[in-house]
């Protein structure tokens, strides 16, 4: 069973997310907070599994919580909520590792799916976000710059991390065995001084790979 953390200022918000969650046989809704600090207060009292998180909320925002939540020994894959108009947010939010964004729009049987995703450890990318996202960073070409260091297969497993596949995705994409794969994923994360998947999918975007 997936458990997860509501964290959202409007209560609308929250029911709306709740109800298209708790609709699905293997995740579990665990509860609800409404600002950063209550945020972090329950990621510690619940020890949810995926935690989706409004950015902009009073008080403590998003981001301060993030920040809070990625200190933690045992942390939980927080997934970012967003509209089209915190694109810089999310950017941020990314780079502060999160595992993922996702539009509070987000068709019901999307968001699920999604919400599976993160809870299995990797990327999730809004791909309705993704170019609004990419615009507000202008580092393109310090991104392509950055990857040059990578050998063409290297650069093949991060524009797939770039994807958000898994090892084995990866592994049937490129044909290959599921273990090089992951030699390939640690070659790249320790090359680009990425601390993780999401951060080396974020920069394969950046870069224009596809």
């Amino acid at each position: 069973m997936i458990t997860v953390l509501l964290v959202d200022d409007e209560h609308l918000v929250c029911a709306y997310l709740r109800t298209i969650l708790s609709a699905a046989p293997d995740i579990t809704v665990v509860g609800e907070a409404h600002d950063g600090a209550e945020a972090v207060e329950a990621v510690l009292r619940l020890r949810p599994d995926v935690v989706l998180l409004d950015l902009r909320m009073p008080e403590v925002d998003g981001l301060a919580a993030l920040d809070r939540i990625t200190r933690l020994d045992t942390q939980p894959k927080v997934v970012a909520l967003t509209t089209f108009d915190i694109d810089s947010y999310v950017l941020r939010a990314m780079r502060a590792g999160a595992a993922g964004f996702l539009l509070k729009s987000t068709a019901p049987d999307d968001l699920v799916a999604l919400v599976r995703v993160a809870a299995g450890g990797h990327t999730v990318l809004s791909p309705a976000a993704t170019h609004r996202l990419l615009a507000a960073s202008s580092d393109s070409d310090s991104a392509r710059a950055r990857i040059a260091c990578l050998t063409p297969r290297e650069t093949d497993v991060l524009a797939c991390l770039g994807g958000g596949l898994s090892n084995a995705e990866i592994g049937a994409r490129l044909h290959l065995a599921e273990a090089t794969v992951k030699g390939y994923v640690s070659n790249v994360l320790t090359k680009l001084d990425c601390d993780n998947r999401t951060r080396a999918g974020l920069l394969a975007h950046e870069a224009g790979l596809r």
